[in-house]
């Protein structure tokens, strides 16, 4: 008999004794999150989207809505800021002051719960820009600077989709977090989501990564849709070259500018014109090797851990993820267009030596959307390349995206 109580004991502490036993209740979303989950590490693993980040994302998400599994607690984070004393749980001599702010019942924090603190505190989003400034080459940047202009019109998107969403019901701070995913960069979009709207992370990480991976899906039909073929068929002059010393300078004065237009974008840009310089002082290989393999590496496996657990039932599964879903697809057509139709108005002002398929480029996803640029105008004629042109628009994006995400932060922070 008493095999037969520890058997009963164990199974009644068990996820399907938690998912079954009220089934109807939150068992069936349990099961759907689940379900989710294992999608998303489908598409991330057999159709290779996004797999870097949709990998930890998806996985975090299946931990987090493992029943009793104790990996994260929203109620620590709940109201958008950090609960330390439920933090603390029934360690050392902060025990008795987190059971009485928990209320009557005291929380053991989970794995996740502490790696989360990377997220809300945004250190895992600027450390993987500094990767990502240690990868990147400005040079298409500074020696065509109109390109910036073609980075910051790809912005527009993110601006017209914020007045959107306040039109179907989204307040100003969820708005703002939904529209950054036209910037199409993922840290962006997670650093401004967890500062406006953390309740809508998980949902806003997904689908921004979501779309990313979509890129040559989503831009060729508008950019052959708002471009003729002659317009398409452009071949522009080469690029001059860039020296050293320009490209040393290049981000200490894009630092000090935008630091000091836009304080609140000073963490992202700060951390991606760091790995920039150290990349092109040619002085410190060993810590660009470090930025650009263990930290950033390690820091995409915390920050998709983490996002992927707050997707738990209760803020997934609501008619906004849809809307957030919907409205990040128009938010990124739009950055698209915006760009496009600025890479027109270049088109005609130099008398046809700009190609405004370019312009698409303007969006942060590097490099898929200069790819993309380069697959199309190589489709009209064959000798055209445009990668390294469409190169300035695209890494001016992750500039603009940044700068953008600043904004919005500074507004409705």
């Amino acid at each position: 008999m008493q095999i037969w109580e520890t058997i009963k004991e164990l199974f009644t502490q068990s996820g399907f004794y938690t998912i079954f036993s009220d089934f109807t209740g939150e068992g069936w979303k349990t099961l759907v999150m689940l379900c989710i989950a294992g999608l998303l590490l489908y598409f991330a693993i057999a159709k290779k989207f996004e797999p870097l980040l949709l990998v930890p994302i998806a996985f975090g998400m299946l931990l987090a809505n493992i029943p009793a599994g104790g990996v994260f607690h929203e109620e620590i984070f709940a109201g958008g800021h950090i609960n330390w004393s439920m933090l603390a749980g029934n360690a050392g001599a902060v025990a008795e002051g987190a059971e009485a702010a928990a209320g009557s019942s005291a929380i053991t924090p989970g794995l996740f719960d502490f790696l989360y603190l990377g997220v809300k505190l945004g250190i895992y989003p600027c450390l993987i820009f500094l990767g990502v400034g240690a990868m990147t080459d400005f040079a298409p940047l500074i020696s065509r600077p109109s390109s910036l202009l073609l980075g910051a019109a790809a912005q527009v998107g993110i601006f017209l989709t914020y007045i959107g969403a306040n039109l179907l019901g989204f307040t100003p701070q969820e708005g703002g977090a939904i529209a950054i995913i036209g910037g199409a960069d993922g840290p962006t979009a997670i650093l401004t989501a967890s500062k406006l709207a953390p309740h809508l992370l998980g949902a806003i990480a997904i689908a921004a990564y979501s779309y990313m991976a979509l890129v040559p899906f989503i831009q060729p039909p508008i950019m052959r849709l708002l471009t003729t073929k002659r317009e398409r068929s452009v071949c522009m002059e080469q690029l001059r070259p860039v020296s050293k010393t320009e490209k040393i300078i290049f981000p200490i004065a894009v630092t000090i500018v935008v630091a000091l237009v836009v304080p609140s974008a000073t963490p992202l840009i700060g951390m991606l014109m760091l790995g920039n310089l150290m990349k092109e002082s040619g002085v410190v290989e060993r810590l660009v090797k470090t930025a650009t393999e263990s930290l950033m590496n390690i820091s995409v496996i915390c920050l998709g851990l983490t996002v992927g657990a707050t997707a738990t039932a209760k803020a997934f599964l609501t008619f906004r993820t849809l809307g957030i879903l919907l409205l990040g697809i128009i938010a990124f057509a739009l950055g698209t267009a915006s760009g496009v139709l600025l890479g027109k108005v270049m088109y005609l002002v130099t008398k046809g030596k700009v190609n405004p398929l370019i312009g698409a480029a303007g969006v942060s996803a590097v490099p898929m959307a200069a790819r993309v640029v380069q697959k199309v105008g190589n489709k009209e004629r064959p000798d055209n390349f445009l990668l390294m042109h469409a190169m300035g628009p695209n890494v001016a994006g992750v500039i603009g995206s940044a700068v953008a995400a600043g904004l919005l932060i500074a507004m409705l922070g």
